[in-house]
């Protein structure tokens, strides 16, 4: 770790080539999960299974998290950054090509829990090599860069299914298409892996000691960003929005998401970014009460929605600029694979608690979003006052 009030090390400049290619890890890691989600349930779904057992396959998504992450660290260590993506890579591929061939319905949980093993390796290290790569005047513009192709990938897969379906192999074998490509990108000669030292004692749980504001945040952003996704055009409707333009909303948050990034990022090497995260999560409590408002005028709504997505998904991408920052090796691996568990947990409590929101309060949704927000605002000004500005 760097020290606290330290000038963080300034990596030297690497190719263009080299961190385009890993910042696109990013896209597969995002394709290969906003794909295989809504195709593996609608598939289970179709064969017969009941809700029950197709959220049992989901968790098995989370199970290969928590079965890699904890080994993820010394993983890099023992084979390094590159050889493990590439694996990573190639699995998903193959798992996605096994769906393809309609194995026994018991084969589609051991599937689910190898492709989980898989998206997980490609989302820690695709932030680590990125992060790693990244000298420390442009890291958060590189850091944007790496959320904007990561939440490309997530549109990508939606839209990949409406131009496949979502029956026979074809969809199945499309997603594994873009993973092949990106093991070519990724194999060519000349891409730099940083070498990984190893872990201090402690393992992943040492991470939640070096680095609690960056897993709360993800443990923030996931809740609010799956209620969001969840809830946000079912309470459109709610104040009388017809379907179609209440999902248009959705659409537009994400569109935000990935559109602002760029600009946020250039803000983040410009200023303190502790500062700019306690002001993004204000502008995103503040933005999450004026719904109830914005709401009754169509083109306002729009048009906060838009900036509201991108200066919300801006407080991730700011604290992973802050953890890069500050953070090195294993460590670094460690941490964002602490924030792969927390994304989970986010990911689970958000719907859970906003739903029940909207059942006590006509607008529970934009208040349990502003409660969250705020309370995140509220652990940044405690911990701002331990830690230096990065």
């Amino acid at each position: 770790m760097i020290p606290d009030g330290a000038p963080p090390a300034t990596d030297a400049r690497q190719p263009f080539h080299t961190r385009l290619a890993v910042i696109a890890v990013a896209a597969m890691f995002g394709l290969t999960y906003s794909l295989a989600a809504p195709l593996i349930a609608l598939r289970l779904a179709a064969s017969g299974l009941d809700d029950a057992w197709v959220g049992a396959n989901a968790a098995m998504h989370a199970v290969g998290v928590l079965l890699i992450a904890p080994v993820l660290p010394l993983l890099v260590v023992r084979f390094g950054m590159r050889r493990l993506v590439l694996a990573a890579l190639l699995l998903a591929a193959l798992v996605l090509a096994a769906f393809a061939a309609d194995p026994p319905v018991w084969l589609w949980f051991v599937l689910r829990l190898m492709l989980g093993i898989a998206s997980e390796t490609l989302f820690v290290l695709s932030e680590t090599w990125t992060s790693q790569l990244a000298g420390e005047a442009s890291r958060a513009r590189i850091m944007a860069s790496y959320m904007t192709a990561m939440s490309l990938g997530f549109a990508a897969g939606p839209l990949l299914l409406s131009v496949t379906g979502t029956q026979g192999a074809l969809p199945f074998l499309a997603g594994a298409v873009p993973l092949l490509v990106a093991m070519a990108v990724i194999a060519a000669p000349g891409l730099a892996a940083p070498p990984v030292a190893a872990p201090g004692k402690g393992g992943l749980f040492r991470a939640f000691g070096l680095a609690p504001l960056a897993l709360a945040a993800t443990v923030v952003n996931a809740a609010v960003e799956a209620a969001g996704l969840s809830f946000l055009a079912l309470y459109a409707i709610g104040l009388g929005w017809p379907q179609g333009r209440a999902t248009g909303l959705v659409s537009t948050m994400m569109v935000g998401a990935i559109g602002l990034q760029l600009p946020i990022g250039w803000l983040g090497d410009r200023m303190d970014r502790l500062r700019l995260v306690a002001l993004l999560a204000l502008t995103s409590a503040v933005g999450a009460l004026l719904w109830p408002l914005v709401l009754a005028h169509r083109w306002a709504s729009f048009a906060l929605v838009f900036v509201w997505g991108g200066v919300f998904v801006g407080i991730y991408t700011v604290m992973l600029t802050i953890v890069g920052s500050r953070f090195r090796g294993a460590d670094l691996v460690g941490i964002y694979a602490a924030m792969g568990l927390t994304w989970g947990v986010g990911a689970l409590l958000g719907p859970t608690i906003a739903g029940f929101a909207m059942e006590a309060l006509p607008h529970g949704l934009p208040l349990f979003v502003a409660v969250a927000c705020l309370g995140f605002l509220a652990f940044v000004m405690l911990r701002r006052r331990r830690l230096a500005p990065a």
